[in-house]
């Protein structure tokens, strides 16, 4: 028996693109991939709305890429039984609305249901992943749903198609030109770099370290990603398709685009800075070098969850490229004095070679396991 057929998914935003970028993501996969019902609860659509254009951000109900997107309300909302899924997942902890929590339980079947929580590479994940945790009132269960690294956790998100169309664009000079000329950018014999972090990176220091490069340097920034250094380098506002030149580097400001065009941003470039959750397991997937912005969490969490995920990522390469890496994503996050961004840089420019090659070993290396929309499905079937 098919199980689920309906399923909802719950989403607070809370870092803009990260958490509505994985509820989406995943949401599309449930419709597309295994034919669910799904409806994705969110409390911000506008964010939402900067994935997928067709949005309309001011509707309480919706139907985009063969997902119902709805507003969730606020908590004294009232629901019925019938206004429920048989499978629920709250993602990263947000807690449903308690009416609703109320109506799971009154239902005949009572639904499935998990917590994604958030990525980590730390060691402790594995010994919680699907665990139980009883309500204390009512005849439910929650289970806590690790993504992950190993094939003791819940693996990554990733389409069934995403490597065919990866490796279709790496593979075709003419397509890469021609997604770059799509966005405005005009290519050279260039190191070409994408840039997304959070408003605290030390943008500027690396803008400089680009600046002084021996070799010609493109810097491609997303609209709105550090407004503040991208604006003093260019002279001007960071709009859409600004663009200028210093020393080694050109930098040009491009439009936000969808996950889909984001994902080819990505495969296209040799070099990806990016933050938070998404764009992290993205950039695992385009098998290309990346550094990693971490959200900073209280109490410097951030850091032991950085610590762990750079001792997996860089075991297998060799000792002075897996130094290079560290020291260069210790420097961009502010941990520890691993010393300037210009020496950093220039370190890590000369292994990029080596470490583009791990990066794809890696991403194979992660593909054998189970996606995360997969490994939900089965365990949502064990437990259903």
């Amino acid at each position: 028996m098919h199980f689920p057929d309906k399923l909802h998914i719950f989403c607070r935003v809370i870092d803009n693109f990260g958490d509505a970028g994985v509820c989406w993501r995943l949401a599309r996969q449930f419709a597309h991939e295994h034919h669910v019902e799904v409806t994705l609860w969110i409390d911000e659509l506008a964010s939402l709305k900067r994935m997928c254009a067709e949005l309309d951000a001011s509707a309480s109900k919706q139907t985009a890429r063969g997902v119902v997107v709805r507003r969730w309300p606020s908590d004294d909302t009232p629901f019925a039984s019938a206004d429920t899924a048989d499978a629920v997942i709250e993602a990263f902890a947000c807690e449903l609305p308690s009416a609703y929590v109320q109506a799971m339980a009154q239902r005949a079947k009572v639904p499935a249901w998990l917590n994604l929580e958030y990525l980590s590479a730390e060691e402790w994940v594995e010994g919680c992943h699907a665990l139980p945790s009883p309500h204390p009132s009512l005849p439910l269960s929650k289970y806590f749903f690790f993504p992950g690294f190993t094939e003791r956790t819940g693996g990554l998100l990733r389409e069934r198609d995403l490597f065919a169309q990866r490796d279709a664009l790496q593979a075709d000079p003419n397509a890469r030109t021609a997604f770059f000329t799509r966005l405005g950018v005009q290519l050279s014999s260039t190191t070409v770099v994408s840039l997304f972090c959070y408003p605290y990176a030390p943008v500027e220091a690396l803008l400089e370290a680009l600046q002084a490069d021996e070799k010609p340097v493109l810097c491609l920034v997303p609209e709105g990603v550090a407004t503040y250094a991208v604006s003093a380098f260019l002279q001007q506002p960071a709009k859409a398709g600004a663009t200028a030149s210093r020393g080694a580097l050109t930098l040009q400001v491009l439009p936000f685009v969808d996950q889909d065009d984001y994902d080819r941003l990505l495969w296209a470039c040799d070099l990806n800075f990016i933050r938070g959750e998404d764009s992290f397991v993205r950039a695992q997937w385009a098998a290309r070098p990346f550094i990693w912005h971490i959200y900073a969490q209280d109490e410097n969490a951030h850091v032991t969850k950085l610590d762990a995920f750079l001792g997996r990522y860089t075991e297998s390469m060799p000792p002075a490229d897996a130094l290079t890496a560290t020291r260069f994503h210790l420097a961009w996050n502010g941990i520890r004095d691993t010393g300037p961004i210009a020496s950093q840089w220039r370190e890590l420019r000369a292994a990029l070679p080596d470490i583009t090659q791990h990066a794809q070993q890696w991403a194979l290396q992660l593909s054998r396991q189970d996606d995360l929309a997969t490994a939900l499905m089965r365990f949502l079937q064990k437990i259903g």
